[in-house]
């Protein structure tokens, strides 16, 4: 499909900093065919009015856990340890394919809502998340939890392994290979996952340094902090995607800026379960790429990155206090460029620019909390909710248009919930 986006201001990238410049947009197929003037030729199927929109990268959750949108707002305000053991897993051990399918595909529809194009999601079921994300038409980095010892996993990296087989040649999925923390996973099998990510090519997504509980069982086990630990088994030394990192102390952070490490923030899910916040400006300073998550909407409680953009640049300001802490620019970058650098994709994603994959939101800038247009791009981290995104395209398809979703049935999602409310309650 060819698309003309007619008249908009569009966020681009100039010398390593976002911009905003009033340009059109041309799409053909997958991806942006050319900013500005059209290309030779280029005779659109569909034309979209920009006038006082803004055209910008469609964001990426780099940690999120989609089918807990069936806990959403079970066991608040509770410590972490309690909330994770007492009340998430032993829910989980209930989950079926078809509450994942649901759970993730109600996530889609908030997701789509707020602006996010690209998840990356640890969940414990295969298929369901990988047949919930090509329905919705979302892109999508996908891992199954992974839990045991070298000796004994239940089947779940085997379990995983074959998935990627099943869904080998879908261009808006990828696979990665997760295992869920150093307190479940034993070190030997965290040598074992990582050798198997390093034949395949795949990236690692792991939870790393969330809680003192963890630090104080590694420590205990160990006798190391958690992220000299896993640098003691190698994982820091091919590309890994850290989740949280909250208790990495200063001598462990140049350990989190070697070249192929990752780190994801989640400042809505750490401050929610008390486990306090992640030492980014330190780590941006170190330079750590900085990246951005929801965590699960089981902890979050929501999906919208736009809410997290404005928290992540609020709170290091707060805690420092020093108001020129976390800029607009660095927050903006987190779901964007970070991200894609992260995946390995800084090349195609993360960007509006010409020849990268067409995944790009569309937001309403007479959308009131945006007016007066004094500073659009500050705009997007201190004033907008999410709510203001009215288009979605993905791969160069649109799946939500006018805040229409298109690829998603609504009605059905919702009567699949409310069948299972209460259910894990």
């Amino acid at each position: 499909m060819r698309i003309h986006i007619k008249d908009p201001q569009v966020l681009v990238r100039k010398d390593g900093l976002f911009a905003v410049e009033k340009k059109d947009v041309f799409i053909d197929g997958e991806r942006i065919a050319a900013l500005g003037e059209a290309p030779e030729g280029f005779a659109p199927d569909k034309v979209i009015d920009g006038t006082d929109k803004l055209v910008m990268p469609g964001l990426i959750n780099l940690h999120t856990h989609h089918y807990m949108t069936l806990f959403r707002n079970i066991a608040n305000d509770v410590p972490f340890h309690e909330w994770l053991f007492d009340n998430m897993m032993p829910r989980e051990d209930h989950l079926t394919e078809e509450d994942c399918y649901w759970g993730t595909q109600l996530a889609l529809i908030e997701q789509f809502r707020t602006g996010t194009t690209c998840f990356n999601d640890m969940y414990i079921i295969c298929d369901a998340a990988a047949r919930a994300a090509l329905d919705a038409g979302s892109r999508a980095y996908l891992g199954r939890g992974l839990v045991g010892d070298e000796n004994d996993d239940g089947g779940r990296l085997q379990m995983a392994l074959e998935e990627m087989e099943r869904f080998r040649g879908e261009p808006l999925l990828r696979f990665t290979l997760d295992p869920h923390a150093p307190y479940t996973c034993s070190p030997g099998y965290l040598k074992k996952i990582a050798a198997e990510a390093a034949k395949r090519d795949l990236l690692l997504h792991y939870h790393l340094s969330e809680s003192e509980g963890e630090v104080q069982t590694i420590r205990e086990k160990y006798g190391v902090m958690p992220v000299v630990h896993a640098d003691s088994l190698g994982l820091l030394d091919q590309p890994i995607i850290l989740a949280h990192c909250v208790m990495a102390q200063p001598d462990e952070i140049p350990l989190l800026a070697k070249p192929m490490v990752s780190v994801v923030s989640d400042p809505a899910s750490n401050m929610k379960l008390g486990n306090g916040f992640a030492p980014v400006p330190r780590m941006l300073k170190a330079g750590v790429n900085v990246c951005l998550g929801t965590d699960g909407p089981a902890s979050n409680n929501a999906l919208n990155l736009f809410r997290d953009m404005t928290m992540m640049a609020l709170v290091h300001k707060g805690l420092t206090k020093e108001p020129t802490e976390m800029s607009a620019q660095q927050a903006l970058a987190m779901p964007t460029v970070n991200a894609a650098k992260a995946l390995g994709r800084e090349q195609e994603l993360g960007q509006v620019a010409e020849g990268f994959l067409a995944d790009l939101i569309i937001l309403d800038l007479n959308a009131p909390e945006l007016l007066p247009h004094n500073d659009i791009l500050s705009s997007l981290v201190y004033s907008a909710y999410g709510t203001e995104v009215e288009t979605v395209i993905i791969n160069g398809n649109i799946v939500m248009e006018n805040r229409e979703l298109e690829t998603i049935d609504e009605e059905r999602v919702r009567f699949e919930i409310k069948k299972r409310t209460g259910i894990f309650g």
